[in-house]
């Protein structure tokens, strides 16, 4: 059994949650989530702490177990707490709107930039230039911050593009003047 999946995953408050036939069902005030486990995973439940087992029968590998567990840990915080993941534009002109149910993106592009915003995720847009993704599965919302990301992601030169608040991008020099 790996290290990780030893430890005991702990339910908040108003977080609910079921096991029918393999499907873990978690619902919590942000909403609810449901996790798929393998056979030969199984869950045991006393009180508000859950821990995950391999049961007898099982051929599963060690890492299975903890990558699992960190399934459903993630599940959990997404439907007490929620992710969120924050944006920043970095560029003369560049902004952003919420159009409908699109993210409208002005990126110095000889054309606009629309992205379709999924159902899940929540999409809140500061000053144009800082956009901020919510959700309750995190995987999603990192998955769709990325997305954006990856449309002008910043260029080491003049630091220019979009970026999470917390990167840091490293500055290369530029081309040097020759002397005569």
């Amino acid at each position: 059994m790996s290290r990780l999946a030893k430890k005991p995953m702990l339910l908040p408050k108003g977080v609910e949650l079921t096991v029918s036939q393999n499907v873990v069902q978690i619902k919590g005030p942000k909403g609810t989530l449901s996790h798929n486990l393998p056979k030969g995973i199984e869950l045991i439940k006393e009180g508000n702490e859950v821990m995950i087992q391999q049961t007898a029968d099982a051929d599963l590998e060690k890492p299975v177990l903890g990558l699992h567990r960190s399934l459903l840990q993630n599940a959990i915080q997404g439907v007490s707490v929620g992710f969120q993941k924050t944006l920043q534009l970095v560029g003369v002109g560049y902004r952003a709107a919420i159009k409908g149910s699109k993210l409208d993106l002005q990126l110095g592009f000889s054309h606009p930039c629309e992205v379709d915003i999924p159902s899940q995720i929540k999409v809140e847009i500061d000053k144009s230039v800082s956009i901020t993704i919510s959700g309750i599965d995190k995987q999603l919302v990192g998955h769709f911050a990325a997305m954006v990301r990856g449309i002008k992601p910043p260029e080491p030169y003049k630091g220019k593009g979009i970026r999470y608040t917390d990167e840091f991008v490293r500055k290369k020099a530029g081309k040097a003047a020759k002397g005569k």
